[in-house]
């Protein structure tokens, strides 16, 4: 199994605690959402790697129909949990490689939050483009650390740790603010000969957290789940030692999402 496919396996053990520790996506991203593609409820949409339902409630409050797969089996088990009140819901436990919808079935928009980067370059823009009815969507969007010109300094106090167990950040340090980094979901809508790409947003927003907190979003994510137990310790002791020292005992982390539209062609 290649590094890529154990990774994305790690998720389904934070099951439990995804929903709570990461942060709800803008409202402003889903009114764009709609604004762009148009579409109004109750059309069918289809969301690739839908985790706990993160990105699945708000669009099944507004009262569209919803097809989610995800590939681990809590993490479909806790979605389909909070979806039970929205019957046009379903949850269906599969990769999006694997999946096939009933014969004819189409949708008017697939939509993957922080996962499509997990689904196979080879199959996920021929597959979805094949999915959607003439003229459909695609839209993409991750949440990433930001880091604008005022980021908290814990964060390069923190790096001296990563780099002392071997995990430092690859490139230079700070990364560039979140205006200046390239879009390469965009370069490979259009690299696929199967979409155009018609609106990409990004929005960036800061929430601060205690020692709790900012340790229960980091067992979220896919490198801190495989790490070391050893590595992880001595992490979280220094990030509870440095955050104790500061008098309301928390950080800033920025965060950025680059929302990327593209309809079929």
């Amino acid at each position: 199994m290649s590094r890529d496919l154990r990774l994305r396996a790690t998720f389904d053990s934070a099951a439990s605690s995804y929903q709570n520790a990461r942060p709800d996506y803008p409202a402003e991203l889903y009114s764009d959402l709609l604004a762009i593609t148009a579409i109004t409820p109750p059309a069918h949409l289809l969301e690739v790697g839908c985790g706990p339902g993160k990105a699945t409630l708000p669009l099944a409050r507004m009262g569209f129909r919803i097809t989610a797969i995800e590939l681990g089996a809590a993490l479909a088990a806790e979605a389909r949990h909070r979806l039970a009140e929205f019957a046009d819901a379903s949850v269906i436990t599969s990769s999006f490689e694997d999946w096939e919808p009933p014969t004819g079935v189409r949708f008017d928009l697939a939509y993957a939050a922080t996962a499509w980067k997990w689904v196979d370059p080879e199959v996920k823009y021929a597959k979805a483009a094949k999915l959607l009815t003439q003229g459909g969507h695609l839209a993409v969007w991750n949440a990433d650390h930001a880091m604008p010109a005022d980021f908290d300094p814990f964060f390069t106090e923190i790096q001296q740790v990563y780099e002392e167990i071997g995990e430092g950040h690859d490139g230079p340090w700070p990364g560039p603010p979140p205006e200046d980094l390239p879009n390469p979901i965009a370069a490979e809508f259009e690299a696929s000969g199967h979409f155009t790409v018609v609106g990409t947003r990004l929005y960036v927003w800061a929430l601060r957290y205690t020692a709790d907190e900012y340790i229960a979003l980091l067992n979220t994510f896919s490198g801190h789940i495989a790490m070391e137990p050893a590595k992880n310790e001595h992490l979280y002791q220094e990030i509870r030692r440095r955050l104790a020292a500061r008098p309301d005992g928390r950080l800033t982390r920025h965060w950025s999402v680059v929302l990327t539209i593209g309809r079929r062609l």
